[in-house]
């Protein structure tokens, strides 16, 4: 199964969500927190304050993606019933798809518009190489939420082929026990079996 074009790109910017609060926290106005919101908003008029309205912007998109991430997640139907033989939990996986961006990107604000474009240049390379590898759904900020990557062998129920392959699991995992799977890219979303 692949997600559609546009619930990949809701995906991908869901999983930038600490960037996006970052950059919210780095383009605020320390010295204008106590005063009023200038209205209208090319009012300058002492003791007001524009507010970042593009970095809110940003975080609330972005918070709005990581919630459609989560419901197309928990709405996946699993289709086949399989029986873990092994499991290795991959904790830094899921890290790493994120924290060198993160802090590659740091030192961007929305205020350089230079900056601004190769940061948007570089997300969409990112997203075109996430994509088109199969490993969009590996979104680091999952973790919060109680989804964990595991590298597994298992059987379809009744068989005796062994396959490998990378599995989301909310929750833990147990080998020997049967769960419900499906394929979401080239990872597998697993559920406890009925």
């Amino acid at each position: 199964m692949q997600f559609r074009f546009l619930t990949s790109v809701a995906v991908f910017i869901g999983s930038y969500v600490p960037l996006a609060a970052i950059l919210l926290v780095q383009d605020v106005n320390y010295t204008a927190v106590g005063y009023h919101v200038c209205w209208p908003l090319r009012d300058h008029t002492p003791k007001c304050a524009i507010p970042p309205i593009l970095s809110i912007f940003v975080l609330i998109v972005s918070l709005l993606c990581l919630l459609l991430t989560i419901v197309a997640l928990e709405r996946v139907r699993t289709k086949r019933q399989i029986v873990v033989k092994t499991h290795r939990y991959i904790p830094s996986e899921l890290i790493s798809y994120t924290l060198p961006y993160i802090v590659t990107l740091i030192a961007i604000g929305y205020d350089d518009m230079g900056k601004l474009v190769g940061l948007l240049l570089f997300m969409g390379w990112m997203f075109a190489i996430v994509y088109k590898s199969g490993q969009l759904i590996l979104n680091p900020v999952l973790v919060v939420f109680g989804w964990r990557l595991y590298e597994l062998e298992y059987t379809h129920a009744g068989g005796s082929e062994t396959f490998a392959a990378r599995a989301l699991v909310k929750g833990l995992i147990k080998s020997g026990v049967q769960y419900e799977q499906a394929s979401l890219q080239d990872v597998l979303v697993i559920r406890p079996g009925n």
